[in-house]
């Protein structure tokens, strides 16, 4: 991430990119939209494998966990305050 990028501009534009190259790909994704907010966390060097991994192995494991427990949770877990009514769109 460039040292003057700020955050919010990265993820606007990843999202309106990533948004026309999916319904590009796959014409039932043509309504496919993003949420309007976004979470975004940082990882030391030694978290990137895990990170990899969990990416890859996803799609199974959420056939165990929702999206939503599973963030929460995480938020729980490093102490991030949240107000439930305020996380999803």
């Amino acid at each position: 991430m460039n040292r003057t990028a700020s955050l919010s501009n990265i993820v606007s534009q990843l999202k309106r990119r990533s948004n026309g190259w999916l319904k590009e790909k796959d014409s039932q994704l043509k309504h496919f939209q993003w949420q309007a907010g976004y979470g975004a966390f940082s990882i030391s060097q030694s978290a990137v494998n895990e990170v990899r991994n969990y990416i890859l192995n996803q799609q199974e494991h959420h056939k165990r966990t929702n999206f939503q427990d599973e963030f929460k949770a995480f938020l729980r877990r490093y102490e991030v305050d949240f107000e439930e009514q305020y996380v999803w769109d």
